[in-house]
C-alpha cells in the first residue's frame, strides 16, 4: 500500500528545497518515491511552438507526450473543477511513498515547513493533520515535534519511525 506524506507551508518556506533533498534520501532507504506538487497559478509544462503545446491550444482535453525515456500527460480542465488529491493519486503508478507538496488544507498527514522570516503564521495550531514542524529553529507554541530543517537524517528517521514512509 502506498504511503502518503505531505509537506505544507507558505511560499518561500523551503518546501521544494526540502522535498528535493528528501527524495534521494528516501530512495537510498530502498523506497520508491513519486511526488505531486500543487500550483496555485496558471502554469505550463510544454513550450509554445512544440507539437504538444499546439495540440493543447487547439482544444485537446488531454495530451500525452511519449518517448523511449519518459511520458508526460497534460490534462486541461476546460472549465471543469480542479481535481481532488485522491483523483490525482489515482493517476500515479504504484510506489512505496508519494510526497505531496502543497495541498495544505487537505486532510493528510503532513510536515509543516516553517520560516518565521516569511512573515506568515504557523499552520500547525489550526491543522490537526500536521504531524511535525520542520524549521531552522523550534517555533514557540507548537504542539507537535520540531524537526531541524537542516537535519535531513532526523527528518528521514522521523518519517520512518512514524510509519509515514
Amino acid at each position: 500500500m502506498t504511503k502518503l506524506i505531505g509537506f505544507a507551508g507558505w511560499s518561500g518556506s523551503g518546501k521544494t528545497t526540502l522535498v528535493t533533498r528528501l527524495i534521494p534520501a528516501l530512495i537510498a532507504t530502498g523506497r520508491t518515491v513519486s511526488t505531486i506538487k500543487h500550483a496555485h497559478h496558471d502554469f505550463d509544462v510544454d513550450q509554445p511552438g512544440k507539437d504538444s503545446h499546439n495540440h493543447r491550444v487547439a482544444g485537446a482535453a488531454e495530451v500525452l507526450v511519449a518517448s523511449s525515456r519518459r511520458f508526460a500527460l497534460m490534462h486541461e480542465h476546460r472549465g471543469a473543477p480542479e481535481w481532488t488529491l485522491d483523483q490525482l493519486l489515482a493517476k500515479l503508478a504504484p510506489v512505496d511513498v508519494v510526497i505531496v507538496e502543497g495541498f495544505k488544507r487537505d486532510p493528510i498527514p503532513k510536515i509543516e515547513v516553517y520560516r518565521a522570516d516569511v512573515g506568515k503564521p504557523l499552520l500547525q495550531p489550526d491543522d490537526p493533520h500536521v504531524v511535525a514542524v520542520a524549521a531552522p529553529h523550534a517555533p514557540a507554541g507548537i504542539t507537535v515535534p520540531w524537526l531541524n530543517l537542516d537535519d535531513l537524517g532526523a527528518i528521514v528517521d522521523f518519517l520512518i519511525a512514524g510509519h509515514y514512509v
